[in-house]
Order: C-alpha cells, then structure tokens, then sequence
C-alpha cells in the first residue's frame, strides 16, 4: 500500500459513528482535507484500528473515544472530553446511528427510549453545545445524518423514519439559524448504502453497487462534504433518488402491504 501525508490544516473534527460505514468514510475525507480527527464510536477497538490506519496514511492527529451516544447526557460528556483534550471542533459529523425494522409493540420501551436518545436527543445536543463553540471561534460546520426513509413512514420501520424526518427539519432550521453565526450545518438523506447497517449480505451489497441499486459509503461521503463545504442546507444523493420521492410519499396502500410481507423476514 502506498501511504501519502496530507498537509495539516490544524483544525479538528469531530465524527461520530466513525468505526465503519459512512463515518468511516466521512472520517477518512476529512482526513485527506488535513483535518486532525475526534473519532467516536461504541467499538473502541475497530475505532482505535481506524484511527491507525487514518494516520499513517494521511500524517494527521487522532483522537479515540469510545463511547455509548444512546444514553441521555452522553453529549454533555463528550464535549467534556473533548475540553479535556483541548479539542475545539471546526467540524462536527453527527453519524451515528441504529437501524432496526420492527413493529413498535414488538420493540421494548427501552430500545425505543435508546433509538430517540441516539437520533434526536444526542444529535440536538452536539448541534447546541459545538454549534456554540463553532459561533465563538468565528465559524465551523456541522453535518448531521438523515435517512432517504424520511419519505417512507412505513409500518416496520416507523420509529427509524420518524426520527430521521427529525433529524432533516431539525437541521433545515437550524442552518438558518447559525447562518449569521458563519455555521454552516447540512443535513444529508441517502438511499441505500452499501454497509452492513441494514443486515446485507456483502454479496448483496456488491450486486446492489453494480445494479446502481446502493451507493457506496465513499461515494456518499464525498458528496456528504462537498455539500457541506457549500453550506448547503439539505442534500439527497444521486438524481434518479430524488425522482422516486413523490412515489415514495404517495405509495398506494397494496405496494406497502406488499412490501411488508416480503420484508418480515428482516423484523428483530
């Protein structure tokens, strides 16, 4: 493997949900813009790994804190650390998340209160207390994870699509908000992904990229920034996902129904 050292720009970023998938892949865009990284996950292992390999490629800084961000208070603490470690974001990824396919009287409360705490509580609450810092130094950028589900309040996945839709009016407001602050704050929604995020087999996941069915994280993560960087408010990668979205919205009742039987199989 070739290793090539980025230039520095002396700048942090924060990015959660870092160890895998699209944070992974935001991580290491991030990276090759020269910014020093804040990673954040729940599995410090593969989150220390990642780190390793983001430095020797790109000769930046890394910082590993392995956390839970699905309890409440979880983005008190991680601010705490990051003052801790003098880290002062100029951005901040808001990636991580949990997907589940379930009927919400199959899922227990307590499942329920850990995927509200992680998509919106957390989420809202980085946005809060970076988003101030971020005002205080004179700018910064946030981009926080939506979901293409947003469109798709559909039964199995109504817990999941709810809090996405939060997540992308949250951060359509609160872009105008921080607009005179010189903070930029994005929220991107993507289709499908090719990552182990909703269970597919990595077969499927290569089929998927070759039918143009999914996208892979890179992809996503490279349009995710761009956007970013464009302080736009709200992105939907690939044109041809923007076009199904008046078809998702307004799906006749039979299509859903179907598609509900031929997913039961995915319900946990």
């Amino acid at each position: 493997m070739t290793h090539k050292t980025t230039e520095r720009i002396g700048k942090w970023a924060v990015v959660t949900g870092a160890s895998s998938g699209i944070g992974l892949a935001l991580a290491r865009g991030l990276a090759a813009r020269g910014y020093d990284l804040c990673l954040v996950s729940r599995d410090g292992s593969r989150l220390e790994a990642c780190a390793c390999t983001l430095q020797e490629n790109c000769g930046i800084r890394t910082v590993c804190f392995p956390m839970d961000l699905a309890v409440e208070g979880a983005a008190e603490q991680l601010m705490t650390r990051c003052r801790e470690a003098g880290i002062r974001p100029h951005v901040l990824v808001n990636d991580a998340g949990t997907f589940i396919y379930n009927d919400i009287l199959d899922t227990a409360p307590e499942r329920i209160d850990r995927i509200l705490c992680l998509h919106m509580r957390t989420v809202t609450m980085l946005c809060r207390l970076f988003g101030e810092e971020m005002a205080a130094d004179g700018g910064g950028y946030i981009l926080n994870m939506a979901s293409y589900s947003l469109w798709m309040p559909w039964p199995g996945i109504a817990l999941y699509s709810a809090t996405k839709a939060y997540v992308r009016s949250f951060s359509i407001a609160f872009a105008k908000e921080m607009r005179e602050r010189n903070v930029g704050v994005t929220a991107i929604s993507p289709a499908g992904v090719a990552t182990d995020f909703y269970g597919l087999s990595r077969g499927l996941q290569r089929l998927g990229c070759r039918l143009g069915i999914l996208m892979t994280p890179d992809k996503v993560a490279r349009k995710a920034l761009r956007a970013l960087f464009a302080r736009r408010r709200h992105i939907v990668p690939g044109w041809y996902n923007r076009l199904f979205i008046p078809f998702c919205t307004c799906m006749p009742a039979p299509c859903v129904r179907l598609i509900r039987r031929k997913t039961a199989r995915f319900r946990h």
